[in-house]
């Protein structure tokens, strides 16, 4: 299995997890996993209703990532005029968003950064042949006490 096929099977976990997957078997059913928070969200939608949301996604990796998952439960992003496009407006109950699409959506992102991370270093080091680490922070001197 490659990086990528890693990859998308984390993505696959974090959403079994989220959808409440209790069985080895069931992690591996992402559609199943789909139709369960599916579900999870039309009942909250009964009980709940749906409110405003406004997201700030400030880099494009993030922001599609929120806009597929978004997508993915049947949500509507959308910009009011003139937002900036960072912006991402959800009409969505509150206890969804706090149990299922937010949290998720973190571990998603952490997972996308990650890979990102280490795509980014493997192809500087393969084509550069070069070290793309953080830059050394000077030690910091010492004030004296008078």
């Amino acid at each position: 299995m490659d990086d990528y096929e890693r990859f998308l099977h984390k993505l696959r976990g974090i959403e079994a997890l989220f959808a409440g997957a209790t069985t080895e078997g069931e992690r591996e059913a992402a559609a199943r996993a789909r139709e369960r928070i599916l579900a999870r969200l039309a009942s909250t939608t009964r009980v709940e209703p749906a409110i405003e949301y406004k997201f700030t996604l400030p880099d494009p990796w993030t922001r599609k990532l929120f806009l597929a998952l978004a997508r993915r439960y049947g949500l509507r992003p959308y910009r009011h005029y003139r937002q900036h496009a960072q912006t991402v407006m959800l009409k969505v109950p509150r206890r969804f968003v706090d149990e299922t699409l937010w949290p998720e959506f973190e571990q998603l992102s952490a997972s996308l950064r990650e890979y990102l991370a280490e795509v980014t270093d493997r192809a500087i080091a393969d084509a550069l042949q070069a070290d793309a680490s953080e830059p050394e922070e000077p030690k910091q001197r010492r004030l004296s006490e008078d």
